[in-house]
């Protein structure tokens, strides 16, 4: 049985996007016999590297699956945070030879086109578990 960390990154100025990708993500571990075994929450989709590597580092997870919402703003802010998150997810499955999927929906997203992205959750957590099966 594939056992999973989860990375689930909080801000979601819209409101119940992030919520319901969670629900996803558990929705597909379960659907696929696997465990998640921690769910650590950070405070936004930049903060997500590090926790992944806490979790990527322990020997009782195969693979991490990163979540977080971001949404287009007045400025590139969601361009920056959505880059330097995904840049910084990569060099922890490559450091740590340990899949870690990027679940991070955006940038460029309007609030509707988000609600409409939420079973990336669930794609997030169905990719980590084919990946720790390779």
């Amino acid at each position: 049985m594939v056992q999973l960390g989860l990375v689930v990154a909080q801000y979601d100025k819209h409101g119940d996007v992030i919520d319901a990708m969670h629900e996803s993500a558990r929705a597909a571990a379960e659907d696929a016999g696997a465990t998640i075994a921690e769910t650590l929450s950070v405070p936004g989709a930049y903060d997500t590297p590090l926790p992944a590597d806490r979790l990527a580092r322990r020997e009782d997870i195969d693979a991490v699956a990163v979540l977080g919402v971001v949404i287009e703003g007045d400025t590139d802010h969601d361009k920056v945070i959505t880059e330097a998150a995904a840049g910084g997810l990569t060099d922890v499955s490559l450091e740590r030879d340990t899949p870690v999927t990027l679940g991070i929906i955006g940038p460029g997203m309007s609030k509707d086109e988000a609600e409409a992205r939420t079973h990336k959750g669930g794609s997030a957590v169905t990719s980590a578990i084919e990946l720790a099966k390779l």
